[in-house]
């Protein structure tokens, strides 16, 4: 059985925490900005841990335990 290849895209977008969840952006700030309130963007900043289903699916793909 050959060695499951890491997938790229998913590389460069999220990471996997030391517990094993994934680590990444949240969506709604990259356009589209100027009629979003301060507030908003402020609580779209940072990264999360996404402990859900979909989550341990890219944890697997790029490379982690799931």
């Amino acid at each position: 059985m050959p060695k499951m290849k890491t997938h790229k895209g998913s590389k460069k977008r999220f990471r996997v925490s030391a517990t094993g969840l994934l680590k990444r952006a949240q969506a709604g700030k990259r356009h589209l900005n100027s009629k979003k309130t301060g507030a908003r963007k402020r609580n779209l900043r940072g990264t999360i841990a996404d402990p859900g289903k979909i989550a341990a699916k890219y944890v697997k793909a790029m490379g982690g335990e799931a």
